[in-house]
């Protein structure tokens, strides 16, 4: 992954996903792509070459969770990497996330220090 690597921000709430994509800019992510719920996060990552997927936990119609199991089921995506986000800090989640396959987890509030560790982290695990 590069910076000209297409991201896609996945949440609910507009202002979360400004926070997100400035975050990412100031660590030198330009190309970012936006869906509010999972629902419209998958029509995205089946319309187009998606590299990596930063996702909220909680959301209405397909919450984060929700959307990674059918990105993990999904022969097309399933490589995809992917990061939670999420106001939740409880163990369980934590635990029923990383059996669903994600590749990290951030909780929130963050910095982007921390964004950009995560993000470093889990494009190590796939090169």
């Amino acid at each position: 992954m590069n910076n000209d690597s297409k991201i896609l921000i996945v949440d609910d709430f507009a202002t979360m996903r400004k926070v997100i994509r400035n975050l990412l800019k100031q660590i030198g992510y330009e190309n970012i792509v936006e869906a509010e719920d999972g629902v419209m996060a998958l029509a995205e990552l089946r319309n187009q070459k998606i590299e990596f997927v930063i996702s909220d936990w909680n959301m209405p119609n397909m919450t984060g969770l929700e959307l990674l199991r059918e990105v993990r089921a999904d022969s097309n995506l399933c490589k995809t990497p992917f990061l939670m986000i999420t106001a939740e800090s409880l163990k369980e989640n934590v635990v029923e996330a990383v059996k669903a396959g994600v590749d990290n987890y951030i909780v929130k509030p963050f910095t982007a220090e921390i964004l950009n560790e995560k993000i470093g982290k889990i494009v190590a695990k796939y090169q």
